[in-house]
């Protein structure tokens, strides 16, 4: 669920780039989506999927893939880093998103393309697999989520069994389930309560996502930033994703016989896992791959390292 917050390793990506076309697709609903192209023109598409709910796309996410090979597009999500209005809510679903990215798909003049998503990214990824598997070209999956119940309580929490100090802070002064906790004290019309608690959201997801560190922190995000992303994701949470229990489980057969690869870290506490195998079980034709000492983000070298690695693999792939 959380967003990529760790520094990868250079030497583990492509060299950076700059995008050749930046731009926005309305989308209905007051919504304006933001997206982005880069690589090769004429190159094979892949749309990178963003984690949260709530994050956005990052300059580095474009690093992931050859730029001579693909044609690499990103978006943000309604409400979310550059797409307008930040933070909205309203007509905000994941059926809402499914289709803004097939109406990108068609408005890019796209037949099918590679989708790489991790944390909510993967669970947007299969949920747009399920409906649109004539699309898509293969996935590359990271942190693998699928919105359960189960996974949910995990992350509230179940991980304080391991970063007991964390979570205490986390949840101190609760007296209702966290999710709604925070989600009054976000709403409160007192801005620095609501700037407060949203960092304190945030702070709690850096600690999870890096438990051996204990000054491990949400970064340097500015709080209106940091209040429209926890908005978005604490209205997914709240809404269980607007998923029915066991609803991507029971729909993996949908997926085709495609090329998919997920790169899960061993020690990832955001998403452990036990969601990856199940995943890899319900495709069927796919690449497992367990990183011993991967975490949660995309961005940490040893997962970088494997991701570029599963791009490069995939495009061989791709071409048959």
């Amino acid at each position: 669920m959380a967003a990529d917050q760790n520094q990868a390793d250079g030497a583990a990506l492509y060299p950076q780039l700059e995008p050749y076309r930046r731009d926005w697709l309305e989308v209905g609903g007051g919504h304006r989506v933001y997206f982005e192209e880069s690589g090769n023109p004429e190159g094979f598409p892949v749309l990178f999927v963003h984690g949260g709910p709530g994050s956005q796309s990052r300059p580095a996410h474009r690093r992931f893939f050859d730029p001579a090979f693909f044609r690499i597009i990103l978006f943000d999500q309604r409400g979310c880093g550059q797409s307008t209005p930040r933070g909205s809510l309203a007509d905000n679903t994941t059926a809402h998103l499914i289709a803004d990215m097939d109406g990108l798909r068609r408005h890019l003049g796209v037949e099918h393309w590679l989708l790489f998503g991790g944390s909510w990214g993967s669970t947007l990824s299969m949920a747009y697999a399920v409906v649109h598997a004539d699309r898509v070209a293969g996935m590359i999956l990271r942190g693998v989520f699928l919105g359960s119940r189960a996974e949910v309580d995990w992350f509230l929490s179940g991980v304080r069994n391991i970063i007991p100090e964390a979570w205490a802070e986390f949840a101190g002064g609760a007296d209702q389930p966290l999710v709604q906790h925070y989600r009054r004290l976000i709403d409160n019309p007192a801005e620095g309560i609501a700037a407060a608690a949203a960092r304190r959201w945030n702070d709690y997801e850096a600690r999870v996502m890096d438990p051996a560190n204990p000054s491990a922190s949400a970064g340097t995000a500015s709080a209106p930033e940091v209040l429209a992303s926890v908005k978005v994701q604490l209205h997914y949470l709240a809404n269980e994703f607007f998923l029915r229990p066991e609803e991507l489980l029971d729909n993996l057969w949908r997926i085709p016989n495609l090329p998919v690869i997920i790169v899960q870290g061993r020690m990832d506490l955001v998403c452990p896992p036990l969601t990856a195998f199940a995943v890899a079980r319900g495709i069927g034709n796919v690449e497992l791959c367990m990183v011993a000492d991967g975490g949660h983000s995309a961005l940490q070298p040893q997962m970088a390292a494997q991701l570029s690695a599963a791009t490069r693999r995939i495009q061989t792939r791709i071409r048959r």
